[in-house]
């Protein structure tokens, strides 16, 4: 597949429909700047703010927006809450339906069918390969993404980050804990 991917981005880019060094900024930007930065920027808020956590449980669209992140895949949002009895794991089943602007860029693995299959079948074990071991009395609840709805993974906030600030936590956020296949990086 990556043969094929550098094939197509070398023909576009000899045939002038494609700028590399932009596509390379594009790409840059989603992963490290817009995407999974942003969606931690989330997380940490309402880790610190009571009264945003609840308006982004309650309405995690507008909540997002208030912060600036919106746009394509990010709107039809909810919020779903870790807690020591729940733990959520989001999952697209027919496609890859993904909030780009929260999240940044797909992982590969979030789309490929082996994950789309075993997170529903097998959650825990999904779970144990992403190094996630659960306590057996934590219920995991999986939430099938679409075109009408994605969502956005609140994990706990870690133990032993009490004092940090709100930049500090947001540094704690990784991709996959607002996806529910990761925790939180401890501090």
């Amino acid at each position: 597949m990556e043969l094929r991917v550098r094939a197509l981005e070398a023909r576009l880019s000899e045939n002038g429909y494609i700028d590399p060094a932009a596509l390379d900024v594009l790409i840059d930007a989603y992963q490290t700047r817009i995407g999974p930065r942003n969606g931690a920027q989330v997380v940490a808020r309402a880790w610190v703010h009571p009264e945003f956590r609840r308006w982004l449980l309650q309405d995690a669209t507008a909540a997002i927006a208030s912060l600036g992140f919106a746009g394509r895949q990010g709107e039809h949002m909810t919020a779903v809450e870790n807690t020591p009895d729940v733990h959520n794991m989001v999952v697209c089943t027919l496609c890859s339906c993904y909030p780009w602007s929260v999240l940044g860029l797909p992982p590969t693995w979030y789309k490929s069918a082996p994950y789309r299959a075993r997170a529903i079948k097998d959650p825990r074990g999904v779970l144990r390969e992403f190094g996630v071991e659960l306590p057996q009395t934590t219920q995991i609840r999986i939430w099938d993404s679409t075109a009408e709805v994605r969502y956005l993974v609140l994990p706990q906030r870690p133990a032993g980050a009490k004092l940090l600030s709100e930049r500090e936590l947001a540094n704690l956020v990784t991709r996959d804990s607002m996806i529910g296949t990761g925790l939180p990086k401890s501090p």
